[in-house]
């Protein structure tokens, strides 16, 4: 009878974990501290703090013509936030065109960017080149230009030559925008309707612009408060039309009134609104 001996050697446990402290815990990895968010806030911060000084001198009871000092909280700026008619007209005029503007630059950037971001065509580089161009181009450039065009055209600066200025340098900005969402988009959505029966109208209307319409939103507020801000580029093609930045200006020599804070806080609580909207809206989409 064989008798046969295990001769390998017993395995040897593994070494106890090392002690911190003689609690017999291991050491916990070190916090990270994120600089990158608190530098976020920060700017956010820097970048809100007029805004609310605004506001808050929106509710400022000055004694005299300049509302530079705290002297007292009050409503009736509020309540009489329509006293000055040339005020009323600045800030007409100045809605009217960024609504104009939302609109015409929204649809020609929106295809725009949907022919830069799908399709490859002559000249699209130099479109390419001529967008970024107009972005980039210093707008006393851009105001002088325009107004040299129109008086080449012998077209009367007003209005409408406004209207036109504004559509021509946020168009560029609208296409960006719209543009890095069509390249995102999957093709495969796009072939899934055509193979349902959908032509290309409605893989289109159901399809791409649904995908579409966030960055199409976006690029129309941006193009809103784009041009309901601009003053140097206004100053050059606007005629004898005034707009709410210009009436600013012009009344800085005098005093600013109090409703102009307060047409600037309504103004602002208009955006957020629709921007917030815009954000909902998105979210609900994804």
């Amino acid at each position: 009878m064989s008798v046969h001996l295990d001769t390998a050697a017993p395995s040897t446990p593994p070494p106890p974990p090392a002690r911190v402290g003689g609690t017999g815990r291991s050491p916990s990895p070190r916090r990270r501290i994120d600089w990158g968010r608190y530098y976020t806030w920060l700017v956010l911060a820097w970048l809100f703090t007029p805004i609310l000084f605004m506001v808050a001198f929106s509710f400022n009871d000055p004694a005299g013509k300049h509302n530079i000092t705290w002297q007292g909280f009050t409503l009736k700026w509020y309540a009489n936030a329509f006293a000055h008619p040339t005020l009323n007209e600045a800030m007409f005029n100045s809605v009217s065109i960024a609504l104009l503007t939302m609109v015409i630059a929204g649809a020609i950037g929106s295809l725009l960017g949907l022919a830069l971001g799908r399709f490859s065509f002559r000249g699209k580089q130099l479109t390419n080149l001529v967008m970024f161009s107009a972005i980039s181009a210093p707008e006393v450039v851009l105001g002088a230009a325009l107004l040299s065009t129109f008086l080449m055209m012998n077209v009367t600066t007003g209005y409408w030559t406004t209207v036109v200025s504004h559509v021509m340098f946020c168009v560029s900005f609208v296409a960006i925008t719209v543009r890095a969402r069509v390249i995102t988009l999957d093709p495969a959505l796009e072939e899934a309707a055509r193979d349902l029966g959908a032509g290309s109208f409605t893989t289109f209307r159901l399809v791409t612009l649904p995908m579409l319409f966030p960055a199409i939103m976006a690029g129309g507020l941006l193009a809103f408060a784009l041009s309901i801000d601009d003053y140097i580029i206004t100053t050059f093609v606007s005629g004898e039309v005034t707009t709410f930045p210009l009436w600013v200006w012009g009344s800085t020599r005098v005093g600013i009134p109090p409703q102009v804070n307060v047409m600037g806080t309504l103004l602002f609580g208009v955006g957020l609104i629709m921007a917030v909207v815009n954000i909902v809206m998105a979210h609900r989409r994804r």
